[in-house]
């Protein structure tokens, strides 16, 4: 006996279209089209969100050369001498203390020179 596929096939193709909702023409109405569609947007989701991880560290990077520029060194100076003395934060919390908190970041880099 041939066994039919209709729900199976539908529900299936329906979860697949529920995840291009927003899409724009036949990538949403077409099942070919749409399968195609968030197949290339999953890719490109997983992709950056590791590419997100790269992008705020050069970020972080970017500000601190630039508070520390202003205070007279560099930023691999600054790395290096942080490394040296043992004092540990990361660079994300370097930075907003930079931005958020310029008096402490300078006090810190004094320390660090």
């Amino acid at each position: 006996m041939r066994v039919s596929t209709g729900v199976v096939r539908r529900r299936r193709h329906n979860k697949i279209k529920a995840l291009a909702k927003g899409y724009r023409q036949a990538h949403r109405t077409t099942f070919k089209k749409t399968n195609e569609a968030v197949m290339k947007a999953g890719q490109n989701a997983y992709r950056d969100r590791r590419k997100k991880k790269r992008d705020f560290r050069a970020l972080w990077i970017i500000r601190l050369n630039a508070a520390v520029r202003a205070e007279g060194i560099n930023y691999s100076t600054f790395i290096a001498n942080l490394t040296k003395k043992k004092i540990t934060v990361n660079r994300k919390a370097l930075s907003e203390l930079a931005i958020q908190y310029p008096e402490s970041f300078k006090a810190l880099v004094a320390k660090v020179k």
